[in-house]
């Protein structure tokens, strides 16, 4: 297993860092290793990834999400096996720090030659330089999903109302 982190500040607040990453569906817009996400449900995502005619397809979770702070993911699938999370942090004003970690999970010879090479870092590094052109360029998300996931379960926006134990409130 190989484990890498790279961290970026961006010149956005986080809440706009944080509500761009949610939108996977534009992933390919700025990431050169991804050709297209699927948002299956709101903790399920389906992605093809690859360079030139290379292709990989895999399933990932979203096992912990907290708006503004924190995301959590790991692939469902033998294939392409990994984890990972993404950290949303303040900086100074209208900045934010944007911390990627993923642990690879290495199948065959192929994977395990190219984390020993320091391709995957450099890879996670590009696409996370990418992120911040993207962002800082546009200035402002193309949309949010400001839910929470938590043990892989979504949880209600906003937590019901409690009910009155009285079977008929008296009116007027």
């Amino acid at each position: 297993m190989s484990a890498i982190e790279e961290t970026v500040e961006v010149r956005v607040p986080v809440h706009t860092a944080y509500n761009q990453w949610t939108q996977f569906a534009d992933f390919p817009r700025f990431m050169s290793s991804v050709r297209e996400v699927e948002q299956v449900k709101p903790n399920l995502t389906r992605w093809v990834v690859g360079a030139g005619p290379l292709r990989g397809r895999f399933q990932a979770e979203i096992v912990e999400q907290r708006p503004d702070a924190y995301l959590a993911w790991r692939s469902t699938g033998r294939r392409h096996a990994h984890s990972g999370e993404v950290c949303f942090r303040p900086a100074e004003t209208d900045r934010s720090t944007v911390t990627v970690r993923m642990r690879m999970h290495s199948r065959g010879a192929a994977h395990r030659l190219a984390a020993a090479s320091g391709l995957l870092r450099g890879t996670v590094r590009r696409e996370l330089g990418r992120f911040k052109e993207f962002i800082e360029a546009v200035g402002e998300e193309s949309g949010a999903w400001r839910g929470s996931i938590g043990d892989g379960r979504v949880q209600p926006e906003e937590p019901e109302p409690p009910r009155s134990r009285v079977p008929h409130w008296p009116v007027g």
